[in-house]
């Protein structure tokens, strides 16, 4: 698949003969998605080098940690990225669970689902906007951020906020869903599947918009496995990975999904996968909603945790919108981490630029690059 994109460049190599210009995109440039730079190189239109800069936004998220008690830390983990905030809650709890050593109640895990799902269809949601405007289609933008203010309705009749939720806690979450929300998620579901069509509708009928995904930035399994590459994008080249499935967590693995998976690793393969994504998560909220009401009202939502964790080294790891996101603690058995490591899957991910954008025109690189579903927030921390 590369050798298809990697040949027009020696080509043109060869045709134009032209002086190789560096190019640069960023920090202000609005194809960013956030506060980074990326250097091309161009022979002409054709992109022949690529270099990912980070860091502009650093903010010692991590050392910051090692000054809180665990409870206090969980309102910074919904700041690593605002678009995922309860997927990040949800991680950090989970290790600090895994260090506990404790199993949480089964409403508590299910509920984190609900949650969790809610979370991945709005980031998708919010990804799908940016790739309209960056394509020229201001009606995708509009209609995709219409169809999340759904969703971040559901986030406020769950735990009272939109964005940043503090919703997670040590032990399960803060308070239990009502009789109301399980009535107005799946209604809200329901109604998303159906907008949904009008969407894809709305991108697949449009010749410029199909054409400046198709066939562009080919990416192979080897590369993703070389590279990093984790999440929607690395499903859409071919990799049959998801750790919900895998290597799954909070009762995921009772409940059935499909992880949707194409071979071609192209743009437009990797938008499809982020669109199948949102249908299969919204089988999976029909399936915890269920689990919930049948476990009633009554069964316990959150326990008590102690408020020291043992000392030693605990890893956990969870399928967040964009790719893998892991957690690294360090306890020493006071109320305070010694380290806590977050390993972003976009400060990974962003390493692939350059071998998606080569052979690419640089008028594609918005195009390419909104694949990756920047967020700053988590990859500089």
């Amino acid at each position: 698949m590369m050798t298809d994109s990697i040949v027009p460049v020696k080509e043109m190599e060869e045709r134009m003969d032209t002086d190789k210009m560096w190019v640069i995109m960023g920090p202000q440039h609005p194809f960013s998605h956030g506060l980074w730079t990326l250097k091309v190189q161009l022979d002409g239109e054709i992109v022949t080098d690529a270099e990912p800069i980070v860091g502009y936004l650093h903010r010692g998220w991590e050392k910051e940690t090692e000054n809180r008690t665990y409870p206090k830390i969980i309102p910074m983990a919904d700041r690593l990225c605002y678009a995922a905030s309860m997927t990040y809650t949800h991680l950090y709890c989970m290790t600090v669970e895994k260090a506990l050593g404790i199993d949480i109640p089964e409403k508590a895990k299910y509920i984190r689902i609900v949650a969790d799902e809610v979370c991945r269809i709005q980031s998708h949601l919010m990804w799908l906007a940016a790739v309209g405007t960056d394509l020229g289609n201001l009606t995708v933008f509009l209609w995709c951020m219409r169809e999340r203010e759904f969703f971040l309705d559901l986030n406020v009749k769950l735990c009272g906020a939109r964005m940043t939720t503090n919703y997670p806690r040590i032990g399960g979450v803060r308070n239990d869903t009502t009789e109301l929300f399980d009535r107005d998620i799946i209604r809200a579901v329901d109604r998303f599947e159906k907008a949904m069509w009008d969407i894809i509708a709305l991108i697949d009928d449009s010749s410029i918009f199909v054409s400046r995904m198709k066939d562009i930035s080919f990416l192979t399994r080897e590369q993703c496995a070389n590279m990093g590459l984790t999440g929607p994008a690395m499903r859409g080249c071919g990799v049959d990975f998801d750790i919900r499935r895998d290597d799954p967590y909070d009762n995921y693995d009772k409940v059935d999904f499909e992880v949707p998976v194409l071979t071609k690793g192209d743009s437009y393969s990797r938008y499809m996968i982020r669109i199948e994504e949102m249908f299969q998560s919204c089988d999976i909220i029909r399936q915890a909603v269920k689990k919930i009401q049948a476990l009633g009202k009554n069964a316990p939502y959150r326990i008590k945790t102690p408020s020291k964790v043992p000392a030693g080294t605990t890893f956990t790891r969870l399928e967040d919108p964009r790719g893998e996101s892991l957690m690294y603690l360090v306890s020493d058995g006071t109320d305070k981490p010694y380290r806590l490591k977050v390993r972003s899957p976009i400060f990974t991910n962003v390493s692939t630029s350059k071998a998606m954008c080569l052979g690419c025109r640089i008028a594609d690189v918005p195009a390419i690059l909104a694949q990756i579903d920047m967020c700053l927030g988590e990859t500089d921390r």
